[in-house]
């Protein structure tokens, strides 16, 4: 761990923050004794949002069914009628 005064973090702080841009931390000391510690962010890796498998879904849900020409457009008259 780093130390430095206050007058050195105020007089100094280029240094000071490369210091924590490297992961350091640093100790600040006023009157020679312990007034504060400065510790640096870590960042959290960026997360991805999963990936939907739609694939899966749709075989999860129609289990591997075809539909004729027919029942298609059976079901696409039905939701006609309820846009009306």
């Amino acid at each position: 761990m780093n130390t430095c005064t206050t007058a050195d973090l105020r007089n100094h702080f280029r240094r000071v923050s490369s210091w924590l841009d490297n992961g350091e931390s640093v100790e600040i000391l006023k009157r020679g004794k312990p007034y504060a510690t400065l510790l640096p962010i870590v960042k959290a890796a960026p997360t991805r949002s999963p990936r939907i498998d739609f694939a899966a879904q749709r075989q999860a849900i129609w289990k591997g069914r075809r539909f004729s020409a027919d029942e298609v457009a059976e079901m696409r008259a039905a939701e006609l009628e309820g846009e009306e």
